[in-house]
């Protein structure tokens, strides 16, 4: 009788590709091209809004506006079970952005829009104290004007919708945002509830620093975001 061998080859963990970090650093190489971004954000629009703005219940983030860095990884992340979405799962994958071109000029775009609505906000009853933990915790990474930073990829909160943010903070503490670094997570865990609805509340009320501008259609805004 002949013997079958199964043979079964592991790879150690510390020698396994990190394939999201490798398509992040790909796109960083591309020149990102708006006009072309343009385009391929018409199937965002339906939800995101043609000025990027969201929607102001929280259902849809804004992200007009956003570091270009940042979305990327979120892109990236969408794409390699980092961060989970259905609908952005569906709208990132291979077959509608093919290449990591594609989502270098997706990004450029997003990032040079302009909001022209303002975000929704929280009850407005916690505002105080939201103020005083976002100083005391938060604003050494996103800054005093909650801007964040392309270079080090740290997201701009400021001006955020208040019930994405909520949804989002509670995400993070429950284990569903698996891209989110753990110290986070951490941190988030120890806050109660008015603490929590008062830093949303706090950065859905601060401006994102943005210029509202009225546009006609997506390239319009793309010029307007890079006057």
């Amino acid at each position: 009788m002949l013997g079958l061998c199964l043979c079964v080859s592991f790879v150690p963990a510390s020698l396994a590709v990190d394939w999201a970090r490798v398509e992040y650093q790909d796109v960083l190489k591309r020149t990102p091209q708006p006009e072309r971004g343009a385009e391929l954000f018409r199937s965002c629009a339906t939800c995101h809004a043609p000025d990027g703005g969201g929607v102001p219940d929280g259902s849809v983030p804004a992200i007009a506006g956003q570091h270009f860095r940042v979305i990327v990884k979120q892109l990236v992340d969408f794409r390699n079970d980092r961060r989970w979405d259905i609908r952005m799962e569906h709208y990132v994958d291979r077959h509608r952005l093919p290449g990591t071109q594609d989502l270098a000029d997706v990004a450029a775009y997003v990032s040079r829009l302009r909001r022209t609505a303002p975000a929704g906000i929280g009850p407005g009853e916690s505002v105080g104290l939201g103020a005083s933990v976002y100083f005391r915790d938060c604003e050494s990474c996103h800054g005093a004007t909650g801007d964040g930073s392309d270079q080090k990829v740290i997201p701009r909160l400021a001006g955020q919708h208040y019930e994405y943010l909520l949804r989002q903070i509670y995400d993070a503490i429950d284990g569903r945002r698996p891209n989110m670094d753990g110290r986070h997570a951490r941190l988030l865990s120890r806050y109660d509830r008015a603490e929590i609805v008062g830093v949303a509340d706090y950065l859905s009320r601060m401006s994102p620093g943005l210029t509202v501008r009225r546009h006609d259609d997506q390239k319009a805004g793309w010029m307007a975001a890079a006057d």
